[in-house]
């Protein structure tokens, strides 16, 4: 996404974490500004003015500044947050945060509002169906996918979940390469072949 220079409103709504309809109604009244594609009623973003639009509304600029994708990875046993840091800065399209609890998480979800949160369910303040809720309670981060991982294999629990909000569920133990396939899957990336 870092070489485009002209967005439509579907990917100006991804990169600024709103619904579509968020887009075209700042579009249509003025405060993003853009134009028609003539001869048709679709809607065009330039780069600098979404780059304006989202400095003047409190959107963090840097998916448009580093076209990575925001991964934040919640959980409290920090080897494993390390193991999973580096496959997914092995694939390098990641912009990566990391939280061991609950409550670091839900701060980072709402300052860094990343596209995707691997999320332990079992951390020692709150459980994950609990940040999932939170999550899903606010519009604002409608577009944040969740991936819990957890050792638990009850598939009620993991109904519960999905329940809650998550997008997707792995078992502990894993494979992180596994893991990081999963995510780009749910980011609608490409999966990167290993070479």
């Amino acid at each position: 996404m870092t070489t485009k220079t002209v967005f439509t409103t579907g990917e100006a709504a991804k990169i600024c974490k709103v619904s579509q309809q968020t887009i075209i109604r700042c579009f249509d009244n003025g405060s993003l500004k853009g134009f028609r594609v003539p001869g048709s009623k679709f809607r065009r973003i330039p780069r600098e003015q979404l780059y304006l639009f989202m400095k003047d509304n409190g959107i963090p600029t840097d998916a448009l500044e580093s076209g990575k994708k925001k991964l934040l990875i919640v959980d409290d046993d920090q080897d494993l947050v390390e193991l999973m840091k580096d496959g997914f800065e092995r694939d390098g399209r990641f912009d990566i945060r990391t939280a061991n609890n609950g409550f670091d998480a839900g701060m980072g979800v709402k300052e860094f509002r990343p596209d995707l949160v691997v999320l332990d369910v079992m951390l020692p303040d709150i459980n994950g169906k609990e940040v999932c809720q939170r999550v899903r309670s606010d519009p604002a981060l409608d577009m944040v996918k969740i991936l819990c991982i957890s050792g638990m294999v009850e598939h009620s629990k993991v109904d519960a979940l999905k329940a809650a909000g998550a997008n997707d569920f792995m078992q502990k133990p894993f494979a992180i390469d596994d893991l990081v396939v999963r995510a780009c899957d749910l980011l609608e990336m490409e999966r990167n072949v290993p070479n």
